[in-house]
């Protein structure tokens, strides 16, 4: 009798999973340690609180990535116990779990960036790099102890799961055995799926990503609560693009005024060229103009150069990203697109007619071009580009044309941008005028190195990416210097921005609305008395769009949910930004975090760590704010979903 019981593999079943839910407790640990800077926690009780609330979605994730194992463990084959099936289950286990947990580490480091879990919508960020390998080898060399720690535990995990072992065993009665293994298989099925969809209630839909939120006060909080594994199972396919109903054509018209059509005015400059500079990572906080009243203790510049370059320019010391990674930054200031939880560019609506910048200048009769240092096709760049409508597209293969020896690559990304941006300026003295150029740098992101003759010029800082910054600070000032003796140069706006931030130090930027700050700056060398001094209200990347437009005399009509930065303009100032999970929404008096259904908070804008819940206090404002969030997202995919990107 004893001899036909499966008692003894349901036990150890229960102990190869029980070590799942160990070691992936201690990434949670880990990952908080890594990124403890970002992520505020009162103590230790407050920790323990959220990884409990996190058993919900680790249960869903193991249960994902064992299914096969757990169902092979239990089916009544009569050979389970049997040496060479025991081993078959081993490498199974530990394969799909080991990688499933390496996924954890990825965010250990990877969160710094793009403060949000892992999903699969950085796959779209990474399918079009030809230097992948060169990249996870300085990635290796930069992060060694993390490898380190995820061989010492992965070790850790597999030495445990063969302390205990399950004996050969001879079966009896098949009858006895089978029957007893149908009754598991009935009670252990329901439990898994039960556990996979995070609830029992048939009524309940499966728990994704924003369901972390219902378990915490400060959003930043989820982060703790989910996995890795978890988020990117969930987001496997996802259409994240979806119709919704919340307000009528009226509201939006009003709060957002989507269609827009600016008259020439005493504003408009003669044919302007326009230098569109989107630097590579160069948040806000590393710029010390954008710094000057923020009242930070001890605050240093390493932008010398664009320091001096501002007081001649037009500044917005209170500007966000509207996206988190680089192709979300092209697409949000070139056309107006932010990207959400999804990347606007990946997804299957970005082939279609988009009105932008692009399309707007070549209407107007400009030569158009874009300039990236990095191989062709590098970001998802040149894609996008072409679908934008470019003229022409500068990347490395066009560089190495004219430079083939391959000295001035870096060795991970591209061009350096000293060398490359004296190829852009070149390249322009030859555009016949009135041109639009966009130029893509670089040099200023991981790993974080500069070119060996310049290595000990520029202030070490005290994160790794100081140093970088001060080199595309004069890799900028040599340009603008050669620009300067060009013809072009007078009648050109330039447009300095950055796709998104990158490491931070100062408190300030820590808190989870600043960590989407990017300055924005336009330089018009030709009139001293246009584009000058210093503008406080928000701004955002896709203001950018319509701000070009109105002071370039485009006066057709044209779709952009930015609004004009300059002059006068009806829609009030604001900012949309996305977390991967919420949508943040924010104006001049409140911050209105929306899970693409309900509210889930309003905060005052004073409270960018986003502490104080005011839910419970709502007002007017808040309702308004409500409205016009719910607004901007029933456009965005009403345009998108429906491919009215552009004015008929």
């Amino acid at each position: 009798m004893q001899k036909n019981s499966r008692l003894e593999e349901y036990k150890v079943l229960g102990y190869r999973m029980l070590l799942a839910y160990v070691f992936y407790f201690i990434a949670r640990v880990l990952f908080y340690v890594y990124n403890a800077d970002l992520i505020e926690i009162t103590g230790f009780s407050e920790f323990m609180k959220l990884a409990y609330h996190g058993l919900a979605f680790d249960t869903s994730a193991l249960l994902y990535i064992n299914s096969l194992f757990i169902l092979l463990s239990i089916f009544p084959l009569w050979v389970n116990t049997h040496s060479w099936y025991q081993k078959m289950l081993f490498y199974l286990y530990c394969v799909t779990n080991l990688i499933g947990y390496a996924t954890n580490f990825v965010d250990f480091i990877y969160y710094k960036f793009i403060y949000t879990r892992t999903t699969t919508s950085v796959l779209g960020s990474v399918e079009n790099e030809s230097n992948l390998g060169s990249l996870l080898g300085a990635f290796f060399v930069s992060y060694w102890h993390v490898f380190l720690l995820f061989f010492l535990l992965a070790s850790g995990w597999v030495f445990l799961y063969k302390r205990i072992r399950i004996s050969p065993k001879k079966i009896h009665s098949k009858w006895r055995y089978f029957g007893s293994s149908v009754l598991a298989i009935c009670l252990v099925i329901p439990l898994c799926i039960g556990g996979i969809r995070g609830d029992f209630r048939h009524s309940t839909r499966p728990i994704n990503m924003v369901d972390a939120n219902r378990h915490v006060k400060v959003p930043v909080h989820a982060d703790i609560v989910l996995n890795t594994p978890f988020s990117i199972i969930r987001t496997i396919g996802k259409n994240d693009f979806k119709a919704v109903n919340f307000v009528t054509k009226e509201v939006i018209d009003q709060q957002l005024q989507p269609i827009k059509q600016y008259p020439k005015d005493s504003l408009t400059l003669d044919k302007p060229n326009v230098v569109i500079l989107i630097v590579e990572s160069y948040g806000r906080e590393y710029f010390g103009a954008m710094n000057r009243d923020m009242g930070i203790k001890d605050y240093v510049s390493y932008t010398p150069f664009l320091d001096s370059l501002a007081q001649h320019s037009l500044l917005f010391p209170n500007a966000f990203a509207n996206g988190r990674k680089s192709i979300h930054g092209m697409s949000s200031v070139l056309a107006g697109i932010p990207s959400f939880k999804v990347a606007f560019t990946s997804s299957a609506y970005a082939k279609q007619p988009i009105q932008s910048v692009v399309s707007s200048y070549n209407e107007m009769g400009y030569d158009t071009s874009f300039f990236h240092g990095a191989p062709n096709g590098s970001m998802g760049f040149l894609g996008f580009g072409n679908i934008l409508g470019f003229d022409y597209y500068y990347g490395k293969t066009e560089y190495d044309l004219l430079y083939p020896d391959n000295t001035d690559f870096d060795g991970f990304w591209g061009i350096w941008d000293t060398p490359f941006l004296q190829y852009v300026k070149k390249e322009m003295d030859q555009k016949q005028e009135p041109f639009m150029s966009t130029i893509f740098t670089v040099s200023s992101h991981s790993p974080y190195i500069v070119p060996k003759e310049k290595e000990g010029k520029y202030p070490k800082g005290n994160v790794p990416m100081h140093q970088c910054v001060g080199y595309t600070d004069e890799a900028l000032k040599e340009f603008f210097e050669a620009a300067k003796t060009a013809p072009w140069f007078e009648n050109t706006i330039f447009v300095l921005t950055a796709d998104h931030g990158n490491q931070v130090y100062y408190d300030e930027y820590k808190k989870t609305i600043n960590r989407h700050t990017v300055p924005i700056m336009f330089y018009y060398p030709g009139n001293d008395e246009v584009m000058r001094g210093v503008d406080k209200r928000l701004a955002q990347q896709i203001d950018i769009y319509p701000t070009l437009l109105k002071v370039s005399g485009y006066d057709k009509p044209f779709r952009s949910w930015g609004r004009n930065l300059i002059g006068e303009e009806k829609v009030p100032p604001f900012v949309m930004t996305h977390s991967s999970i919420l949508y943040q929404y924010f104006d001049e008096n409140y911050i209105c975090i929306f899970d693409g259904q309900n509210v889930m908070g309003f905060y005052d804008i004073k409270d960018k760590g986003l502490k104080n819940n005011l839910i419970e206090q709502r007002n007017e404002q808040m309702d308004a704010a409500e409205e016009r969030c719910k607004a901007f997202v029933q456009d965005y995919m009403d345009r998108i979903m429906n491919r009215k990107l552009m004015v008929q």
